[in-house]
């Protein structure tokens, strides 16, 4: 089965080097001793774009595996819940 967000592969690769980039710079933030708040704020930054690569992979996920999946099936229910358990995985 092929990827749900294959389309977008090569966007996703680059977002997702983008935020090594920025742990690499959170590193040397730490191992700098630069100022808390400045380090919080690059954290925050990162977990913001890793968000919304996540987001990204769950909507196409979303109108591309389960729908898919759900139309094959009589009883989507499986297909809901593992969507559902997806969701609260990444939202915790």
């Amino acid at each position: 089965m092929m990827s749900s967000y294959s389309k977008e592969r090569e966007e996703l690769i680059n977002r997702l080097k983008r935020i090594e980039g920025q742990i690499r710079g959170i590193q040397r933030m730490v191992d700098e001793d630069k100022y808390c708040v400045e380090v919080l704020t690059q954290i925050a930054a990162a977990r913001a774009a890793l968000n919304k690569v996540g987001m990204s992979i769950l909507a196409d996920h979303t109108h591309g595996c389960v729908r898919e999946a759900v139309a094959q099936e009589e009883d989507g229910d499986e297909i809901i819940d593992e969507l559902m358990e997806v969701i609260f995985k990444f939202t915790d």
